[in-house]
């Protein structure tokens, strides 16, 4: 079952109110929404084995989340990311792309892109492409199969490769995302490396983030990109660029790939004086900060009215907490995470 989008006119109707801006004088262009806290992996470092998923009554409908991305857009955001979970498994989730992309064709929205594990992505790579999706990004930690198999506990690698050939001939871009694990793939970056700037892609390195209980301990996964960044000089030259694409990375290039290298450094480097992004979970409740726990609810203001006044009220208010910047630390004492909600809740 699809849905239909809402008329244009309630769109233009919006079309006048005013920008997203934060205390700190941030205006807030991009928003990341996750559809679904379910996924078809159980990465070691985002989630436990055995979770325990939302039922589906808290979860917004795909009209709800239309309804909200278009409420967002209409006051300035113009960067979209869907994410999950693994949104690819949202039933019908490509009616909600279909949707969204109105705002594309009316030039209201610079784009839609992806964060996915990769998994569905042969199914749906020609799909998205025709429903306005330019850019996706796909999680690959690993290039060893075994590896892969732990790391991801339910993954296959050679399906994963196979959703990015697949994106890649739909004329997707892409980039790799790779959380750094020690122990794990710490040795592998030079590899990671040469797949992706041999494919035409970017690659980007994750610090593993401090969210959600797991089995084990994050102080054993912890790769402090510093150390790999010194470790990589060592055989490559990474040369500074201003390059970026509205989230937190800071790219360099390679300059013997001639490929672009980012870093994501949520515990060595605090990236947040540039920040001006957002997060809405699947149950509609906005994070102004990936590190904090300060939340708004949107969901009761959305389904409390057809007209968005509460809820534009509500996102207005929730903007102006949005805080400087985030307080990540792995406390290596308690061994507890800085933030109890897991990251398949927030959105990668």
């Amino acid at each position: 079952m699809t849905f239909s989008p809402p008329p244009q006119t309630s769109d233009k109707a919006a079309a006048s109110e005013p920008a997203l801006v934060d205390p700190f004088g941030r205006h807030v262009s991009y928003l990341r929404v996750s559809v679904t806290d379910r996924c078809d992996f159980r990465c070691v470092y985002c989630m436990s084995e055995h979770m325990s998923f939302l039922p589906k009554k808290d979860l917004l409908t795909l009209e709800e989340l239309d309804r909200l991305c278009s409420a967002f857009i209409s006051k300035g955001v113009r960067k979209l990311r869907i994410t999950g979970g693994e949104p690819l498994v949202r039933k019908n989730i490509l009616s909600l792309f279909k949707s969204l992309s109105r705002h594309l064709e009316t030039g209201r929205l610079e784009e839609v892109t992806l964060t996915t594990n990769g998994s569905q992505l042969a199914k749906f790579a020609g799909d998205l492409r025709t429903a306005g999706v330019r850019r996706v990004n796909v999680s690959v930690d690993t290039l060893d199969p075994v590896k892969f198999k732990a790391v991801t506990r339910w993954g296959d690698l050679a399906t994963v490769l196979d959703g990015i050939k697949a994106a890649q001939r739909a004329g997707l871009a892409i980039k790799i995302n790779a959380v750094a694990l020690k122990d794990v793939n710490e040795h592998e970056i030079d590899d990671l490396i040469r797949f992706a700037h041999g494919e035409g892609h970017d690659l980007t390195l994750i610090e593993t983030m401090p969210l959600g209980e797991i089995e084990g301990d994050r102080t054993d996964q912890y790769l402090p990109l510093s150390r790999v960044r010194a470790d990589l000089l060592e055989r490559w030259t990474l040369d500074d660029i201003p390059f970026r694409t509205g989230g937190p990375a800071r790219y360099v290039t390679v300059r013997e790939t001639g490929g672009r290298l980012g870093f994501i450094t949520p515990l060595t480097h605090n990236f947040c004086e540039s920040c001006n992004r957002v997060r809405v979970t699947c149950t509609g409740t906005l994070f102004m900060c990936l590190g904090q726990e300060d939340a708004a609810d949107l969901r009761t203001p959305l389904r409390a009215s057809p007209d968005n006044g509460l809820l534009f009220e509500a996102i207005d208010a929730a903007i102006q907490r949005k805080p400087k910047g985030h307080d990540f630390v792995i406390d290596r004492r308690a061994q507890k995470p800085a933030v109890g909600r897991h990251m398949s809740m927030t959105g990668g």
